[in-house]
């Protein structure tokens, strides 16, 4: 399954933060949106980091609770590893356990379309085994 396909049933919308907004801001954001990450996005929404629970309870665990005031820039992850729409869900479970990631944003060109989570493409790799069988079986018990 391409990512693209997978894009289009689960949906394309991504939340972002502003480099400027505090850690604390965001990880209420990130408590009520539900979500494990937000993408980074400057005034021109260019992608320039994203910053994730990991990174929030990392800044806590080196600074101090006083990190909680500081901005997103001094902690978020600023060298993105993205995705691109023709890519498979494969592929990326293979970046994403590889660099140790569990979000992508998904990029088309320069611009932001999506994010993918490791729970988006392991729920999709589960979905096409389970057709996978349920056809093998229909093709055995049909003779």
């Amino acid at each position: 399954m391409l990512i693209n396909q997978l894009l289009n049933a689960k949906g394309r919308q991504v939340f972002t933060v502003t480099p400027d907004d505090t850690l604390s801001s965001v990880a209420a954001l990130l408590y009520t949106r539900k979500v494990g990450a937000f993408v980074v996005t400057d005034r021109v929404d260019r992608v320039i980091g994203i910053i994730s629970e990991r990174d929030i309870i990392r800044a806590i665990a080196q600074s101090g609770a006083e990190s909680l005031t500081q901005p997103v820039n001094k902690f978020m992850t600023k060298d993105v590893v993205s995705a691109h729409l023709g890519e498979t869900v494969e592929t990326l479970l293979t970046r994403m356990t590889d660099r140790r990631i569990r979000h992508l944003p998904v990029m088309e060109g320069a611009r932001l379309v999506g994010i993918i989570s490791i729970g988006d493409l392991v729920k999709a790799r589960i979905a096409a085994s389970e057709h996978e069988a349920e056809t093998l079986k229909a093709y055995i018990t049909a003779g």
